[in-house]
């Protein structure tokens, strides 16, 4: 597998409302088991435990409230208003041009409203325009700030990023060559869990919210802080110098092991993978994060310099510090609650010398004296260097893989073997969790189909057969992405749409019969995906496209009304319902509704075919052809234009 694979791992943005599954803990317990969790903190199990929101924390903890608003976290995610943006806008710097897919990008200001124009050229000719407008900034422009915006409650990222130490606008990360989806990258849990306070999610869909916070909280280090609350304002002061207040976790308090758990929910950036009935909702401090998910790398021979920018606890954990000491965590060096703008060097430097000072206090360091006072007696420079991000262009960051630096030419060793993935959070993840590892890197960064391989592998050693059945939908998955549509539909032979309760697996099925060219018995699978999740619109449109593909005009419009309500600029939906009303004789509604896809898409296959029937129609086959040729200069194999292209010429 190539660097330029790995570069595309973009892992990202993570989010959510919380449910929490076990029991209530009356009686602390020091010890817990894997299979009925306990804690002696009371707000890590209790699912009446809830959320009440930084402003209740700063009631009594205003001074840690003022300082911890000004760190990374407090100023992850905020409304775009000129205070909140770090960006350039001057005419100088406020143009980005994707030349894979040929447009230009100028954000700008209108008043205090915050806009990108997305534009394209033809000599010298404005030939296409869309104006969006931003909603949100995400990130404290130390290293970025990106940007989102709020169609009725779906949210979406815009595709430029402007990247602070490099002083530069330039295409959002994973949407460089060719890669970008424009305006149309869902921003789901996973991403706004992690960049974010957790937000009022919309159940039955994928990239709907109600409320959205602004900014990391204390409760996401600390835990719900409901019990707390309501005990110190009906009880006594617990004097924690005496001994904790079990109330609500103190991360301090906690096992090197749990603290570490705190900070890699976020900070170990990986592939994702939940366990059954879990979401991204249901960590808590104080639980270990495997309660809930286990998160794997892609391990490579040759990449020990290649990094990921959140992979912090990653980096940590392939440090001999971290490996032969047994007690290093993060908040051995970081407060949380105190910018890294604002900590002394000195606070980083002393955590060294705690270990490694000497008896007397001597310095262990073996570099020479004139090395050592060149660089200050700082350890960090030499032993933690700032090394560029695999996943953010324009971005460097402290690595915390903790060594001695090897000799130069090592560090420039290229990758020379991908050598399978690894669990950080886990050391023994099951066979199942480990094959969904292998599948999601696949469905998300690297389509090699050794992933693909080594997915079945680990399905197939699953000796358990009672256990092995219920994992339809792995199989189901695996064979989906294998694009072998037959053995979709076998490993779904045993199940009914109605008993499935995994709308992804409800869709594959759908997508395998529709592909075989069974729409009518696709039809319920897709019915079922949408019942599940009603507002992934996406599901609803391929329910609309199967319906309409058994001529079903009346129950596929209505699908398709649904779609563009929630959201007006879905390109496939207007499309479609251009279609529909070019079928009901309806010229002007048709074209509306293929005029407004062409404008938010212009180089849209179907949309493209759409139009030109349209205007063929309308006896205007000037246009017509134009439309087709531009097809074909995007997409130069569609066959179906060149047929029409032909007969356009017989007249």
């Amino acid at each position: 597998m190539s660097a330029g694979l790995l570069r595309k791992i973009l892992i990202g943005i993570v989010i959510l409302v919380v449910t929490l599954p076990y029991f209530y803990c009356n009686t602390p317990k020091a010890e817990t088991s894997e299979d009925h969790p306990s804690s002696p903190w009371r707000n890590v199990y209790d699912s009446s435990a809830h959320y009440v929101g930084m402003n209740t924390c700063k009631g009594c903890h205003e001074e840690v409230y003022n300082t911890f608003i000004q760190t990374g976290m407090g100023q992850s995610f905020g409304m775009a208003t000129k205070t909140k943006s770090a960006a350039d806008f001057t005419p100088a710097h406020a143009l980005v041009y994707d030349s894979a897919l040929d447009y230009y990008y100028k954000p700008y200001w209108q008043g205090d409203s915050f806009f990108i124009l997305e534009y394209r050229l033809e000599d010298k000719d404005t030939v296409h325009k869309r104006i969006q407008r931003v909603d949100y900034v995400v990130g404290s422009g130390q290293h970025t700030n990106s940007h989102i915006f709020d169609v009725n409650g779906y949210l979406f990222q815009a595709p430029i990023t402007f990247y602070t130490q490099k002083h530069r606008w330039d295409l959002a990360p994973g949407f460089e060559k060719g890669a970008s989806s424009r305006f149309q990258r869902l921003i789901q849990l996973e991403c706004m869990s992690c960049h974010n306070g957790y937000p009022d999610f919309v159940a039955g869909s994928e990239n709907k919210f109600n409320v959205i916070k602004t900014g990391i909280d204390c409760e996401r280090c600390h835990g719900p802080g409901s019990l707390h609350v309501q005990e110190r304002q009906t009880s006594k002061p617990v004097d924690t110098s005496k001994g904790p207040d079990y109330s609500i976790v103190n991360p301090r308090r906690l096992s090197t092991e749990l603290q570490n758990n705190v900070c890699q929910r976020c900070h170990l950036q990986g592939i994702a993978v939940l366990n059954d009935g879990k979401s991204f909702f249901d960590f808590h401090p104080g639980m270990k994060l495997s309660e809930v998910m286990n998160v794997f790398m892609p391990e490579y021979e040759g990449a020990q310099d290649k990094m990921i920018m959140a992979s912090h606890v990653e980096r940590m954990k392939k440090s001999q510090c971290f490996v032969q000491s047994g007690k290093m965590s993060c908040i051995n060096c970081h407060n949380p609650h105190v910018s890294v703008k604002f900590t002394p060097r000195t606070k980083y430097l002393d955590a060294c010398q705690s270990c490694h000072g000497g008896a007397q206090g001597q310095h262990q360091c073996t570099e020479t004296a004139q090395v050592r006072a060149a660089k200050g007696n700082d350890c960090i420079t030499c032993h933690m260097p700032h090394n560029g991000s695999i996943d953010i262009p324009h971005v460097a960051v402290t690595d915390h893989f903790i060594r001695k630096r090897p000799v130069a030419d090592t560090l420039q060793k290229k990758i020379t073997a991908f050598l399978g993935m690894k669990c950080f959070n886990n050391d023994k993840p099951d066979n199942i969790t480990i094959a969904r590892g292998y599948l999601e890197f696949y469905e998300r960064y690297a389509q090699s189909k050794g992933l693909l391989d080594s997915a079945m592998t680990y399905l197939d050693r699953q000796k358990d057969i009672e256990v092995k059945q219920k994992q339809n939908r792995d199989y189901i998955r695996l064979y989906f992405l294998l694009k072998d549509n037959p053995n979709v539909v076998a490993s779904a032979s045993a199940l009914a749409p109605a008993s499935v309760s995994d709308a992804w697996t409800a869709y594959r099925v759908g997508d395998a019969l529709y592909q075989m060219q069974q729409a009518e018995k696709a039809l319920p699978w897709y019915k079922r995906a949408t019942e599940i999740w009603p507002y992934s619109l996406d599901f609803q449109n391929k329910y609309g496209t199967c319906l309409l593909a058994l001529h079903q005009y009346p129950e596929a419009l209505k699908v398709f009304q649904f779609i563009v309500k929630e959201n007006p600029n879905h390109i496939s939906a207007n499309t479609n319902l251009g279609f529909i009303f070019m079928q009901d004789g309806n010229s002007t509604m048709a074209y509306n509704y293929l005029l407004k896809a062409q404008q938010l898409d212009p180089d849209y296959e179907q949309n493209l075919i759409n139009l030109a029937v349209w205007y063929h129609s309308s006896k205007r086959n000037a246009e017509a052809e134009r439309s087709l040729l531009h097809l074909l200069q995007k997409h130069p194999g569609n066959e179906q234009a060149k047929a029409m292209l032909v007969d356009l010429a017989r007249g």
